[in-house]
């Protein structure tokens, strides 16, 4: 497939959102900053510090961040100092951000990465774990509020749950496990409410040969397109079955929907530092709260 080359030079782009006004806002994580990309123009919208990773649009109209601390070497580019991860919201209308969450519970919070907003306003995040020394803490599935006065640990033990994204019945949340190249389903019962027994999740699919799985978005009917490190992007359906989209990068990160029929792809390679646009065989599905 062909693609246009929308803007390069970004320090480790992930986090892309499709605005209703044409522009993209994306996360670099090694420069530490929530970025528009409009009319070849790359502007920031706040500086974050950490390692802002996933991003989504709330009911609010703000953007909410999956910050996943920072302090590491990404694609050859040093990043920001170690900071203390959470999820932060950034008002668009004044570049302000604020940290939402930093813990559950008792427990600090350790690199989230991915969040996804259900219809009622709440919204599913991962956290991916961090590795230090010979060490590694372990992953997570959460479900919070916006307005800060609630977290919830759903699942805990994984290893280093990234994408997130819920099937268009919402009936289902979807984890990528990034060293196993998994694709994890959690059945859900309400909005933030794991079935019982289902705090592992079940087992969609498994990536090809050696590739590691990382950010995903839903397509409309279902199927999960998950960036691939090594492999670009791999569509998944809800029984396993999927399909290759190879992409000249080894660092694919991320991708979302857009345009007037959500076939515009707007994907991140983080590797060369660019953000793309193409056009995709299938309509993906439409985020709540996108515009």
């Amino acid at each position: 497939m062909s693609f246009e080359v929308l803007a390069e030079g970004l320090k480790f782009p992930e986090g892309p959102i499709a605005m209703p006004d044409g522009s993209v806002i994306l996360v670099e994580i090694a420069r530490g900053t929530l970025t528009r990309v409009w009319n070849g123009k790359v502007e920031v919208v706040c500086d974050l510090g950490g390692g802002p990773n996933g991003a989504a649009l709330g009911p609010d109209g703000a953007v909410y961040v999956a910050n996943n601390g920072g302090g590491a070497i990404v694609a050859g580019v040093r990043g920001k100092p170690l900071a203390q991860g959470g999820i932060d919201r950034i008002d668009l209308t004044t570049g302000k951000g604020e940290r939402l969450y930093d813990k559950v519970g008792e427990h600090a919070l350790s690199a989230p990465n991915d969040i996804v907003f259900d219809r009622q306003g709440g919204f599913w995040f991962t956290d991916f774990g961090r590795q230090s020394g010979r060490a590694r803490h372990l992953s997570g599935l959460y479900y919070a509020r916006p307005d800060g006065s609630e977290v919830r640990e759903l699942s805990f033990g994984g290893t280093g749950y990234n994408g997130v994204g819920l099937s268009p019945d919402e009936q289902v949340v979807y984890a990528a496990e990034t060293f196993t190249g998994r694709l994890i389903a959690f059945d859900l019962t309400a909005p933030g409410q794991v079935v019982k027994g289902g705090r592992g999740g079940r087992l969609v699919g498994t990536a090809p040969g050696r590739a590691f799985f990382d950010s995903l978005a839903v397509q409309a009917n279902g199927e999960v397109c998950i960036a691939s490190i090594a492999d670009g992007i791999t569509t998944m359906s809800p029984t396993g079955a999927l399909s290759q989209t190879p992409l000249p990068d080894r660092m694919v990160t991320n991708i979302c929907f857009g345009g007037e029929d959500l076939r515009d792809v707007y994907i991140t390679m983080s590797g060369v530092g660019q953000l793309i646009r193409m056009r995709w065989p299938e309509p993906g599905l439409k985020l709540n709260f996108s515009g």
